[in-house]
């Protein structure tokens, strides 16, 4: 990591110079692309038998109403790139695995300018996983519900470039499904979207601008985790429950961004894009043990993502490491004139002013008393960071009062959805609502399908009377209690960042609208993933990553899920 970190300050960060080599026998002539109308990829199954399995699970949320979706047709999805893939053998398979599986940016740009690997191969590799796995109704996470049909053919247009590119350059990248991407339908997972088409949001300019190539969209919690109340984590009527790898009905996969988080875990892209509003991405992360950055309001954009708060929500890169997931973000951070909170920050610098070896020596770190009595993993995690020179300071949580937190999720929806509509959408003929009450309306048509779980958050937003004076005052209130609770500590003992516990308090985060760094930390005696979450103030990415860094080559914490290596 300490070589990666120098190599990346060395070429300014924004540049990696890839120098192409002739690729005799690797790079394969192109394929037929024409699609077999007759050939059947996939078959639906009878999820009945899974359902009643779950009946008693112990965590009311994963007892399932469904598993597969009624809506997609997985054959419509694969189809496409069928050709492509099928054509991409096992013996070629096998032989790239060790150039790509598990390993990260850098390492496989290495092997590209090295003339080990092609972009082409690199798609290829993904696809291959993604179809061997989401076919098969035994393996299949339910997390992809999009593939770009153009993929493999702009990878290898990539290929044919020798300038000088930013990082990103030819990675495959998975979008939540609830962010904006020219040529695929953009769901946030409901049916009421099913057809509705757009423009690239704006991280994904961003990205498409470094060279990035967009893979394909993930499963989400249906509307970002806000439409039914006490519903499983990572279910949408679109595409059916998420499971995670970990412990396939066994373990929550975490949400809203759930499919970003199951798809990163094993390795069906590079990097994935999450949103969060309260914990949509610290959840999915740290239950899939990935790397997730929410970043400071404002860092990101979020023209193009199907909003619930304009005051909260941020997208933020989900990657199976720190040095790829400052790579992704730096590949998104941008100021958009469109998005009100957007801002022009030091992210660049900060993060290339950082130390070339970063350390955790002497570094201040604040510890919940609450989670170190209560979660053993965090102790252990606590001592390790102890003897590597960290300095930690115990101390006990502010109560806070975070009253109205709910009104601003609901005024804001209540506003902002219909804004979405407005501006987003291309095809309104297609995408027959205009606001929370034609959703509600539209979903009772057919509530099997569209809400198994009703929509009791949707009734909420129009239940809610709280007027834009209340909300306003709301908003300011919150926002001061929740930096309350981060900043007392921090300045009362000179914190670096605050450690918390997976999502644990995401809500505060959210409010204070600062940024959260989760890194895995281990496993539960059972297997559940489980992370240590970094905490720091406004704009302190670039600082949370150099923690994170000297933490994660400490640790070496996260693990491939066993069923998923091949």
């Amino acid at each position: 990591m300490e070589k990666i970190t120098l190599r990346l300050k060395r070429s300014a960060y924004l540049s990696f110079y890839i120098i192409l080599f002739a690729f005799i026998g690797c790079k394969e002539q192109t394929k037929d692309r024409s699609i077999k109308k007759d050939v059947v990829l996939w078959q639906p199954y009878n999820d009945s038998t899974e359902v009643a399995e779950n009946a008693a699970h112990e965590n009311e949320r994963m007892r399932y109403k469904f598993i597969q979706s009624r809506v997609l047709d997985k054959n419509e999805v694969f189809l496409p790139l069928y050709e492509e893939v099928s054509n991409f053998g096992v013996a070629v398979y096998e032989s790239l695995k060790p150039m790509i599986l598990e390993q990260d940016i850098p390492t496989i740009q290495k092997h590209i300018s090295d003339g080990k690997l092609t972009y082409e191969q690199l798609v290829l590799f993904y696809l291959k996983r993604i179809y061997n796995f989401e076919l098969n109704n035994e393996t299949t996470l339910n997390t992809v519900l999009a593939l770009n049909p153009n993929v493999v053919e702009e990878a290898r247009n990539l290929d044919t470039s020798s300038k000088g590119h930013h990082l990103i350059y030819g990675m495959p990248i998975l979008l939540k499904d609830n962010i904006g991407a020219a040529g695929m339908v953009t769901t946030a997972g409901a049916v009421a979207l099913k057809e509705n088409k757009t423009d690239d949001a704006f991280i994904v300019q961003r990205l498409k601008e470094n060279g990035a190539l967009i893979l394909g969209k993930v499963n989400l919690s249906e509307w970002a985790n806000f439409l039914c109340d006490g519903c499983p984590n990572g279910q949408s009527a679109i595409g059916g429950q998420t499971l995670n790898p970990y412990g396939r009905r066994i373990f929550d996969t975490g949400g809203s961004s759930a499919g970003s988080g199951t798809s990163i875990a094993v390795n069906y892209a590079v990097g994935a894009v999450g949103t969060e509003t309260s914990g949509s991405i610290l959840s999915p992360s740290s239950q899939n043990s990935v790397v997730g950055m929410k970043p400071t309001v404002g860092l990101l954009s979020r023209t193009g993502i199907v909003p619930i708060s304009s005051t909260l929500d941020t997208p933020g890169p989900m990657t199976r490491n720190i040095i790829d997931n400052a790579i992704l973000l730096d590949a998104m951070v941008g100021y958009d004139e469109a998005d009100s909170s957007s801002k022009k920050t030091g992210w660049k610098e900060a993060w290339l002013n950082l130390d070339e070896k970063p350390s955790l020596k002497d570094k201040r770190f604040g510890a919940f008393k609450n989670y170190i009595e209560s979660d053993s993993l965090y102790r252990m995690t606590l001592k390790k960071m102890k003897a590597a020179g960290a300095i930690i300071i115990e101390f006990e949580p502010l109560e806070v009062n975070f009253d109205g937190f709910l009104s601003i999720l609901n005024i804001d929806m209540k506003n902002d959805l219909p804004r979405y509509v407005t501006t987003q959408v291309k095809n309104k003929d297609a995408v027959l609502v205009e606001d929370v009450q034609d959703i509600i309306n539209f979903n009772l048509q057919d509530s099997l399908v569209r809400i198994p779980y009703g929509q009791a958050r949707f009734e909420g937003i129009i239940s809610d009377s709280t007027s834009i004076e209340e909300l306003e005052a709301i908003k300011k209130r919150l926002q001061t209690e929740g930096r309350k609770y981060f900043n007392t500590p921090m300045e009362e003992h000179q914190l670096d960042a605050v450690l918390s516990i997976n999502n644990y308090d995401a809500g505060y985060a959210a409010a204070a609208l600062y940024p959260a760094l989760t890194i895995p930390m281990g496993y539960k005696d059972s297997g559940e993933p489980v992370s240590l979450t970094f905490i720091g103030k406004q704009f302190e990415e670039a600082k949370l990553y150099g923690l994170g860094t000297a933490y994660e080559n400490l640790t070496r914490a996260r693990k491939i899920p066993e069923g998923y290596k091949d």
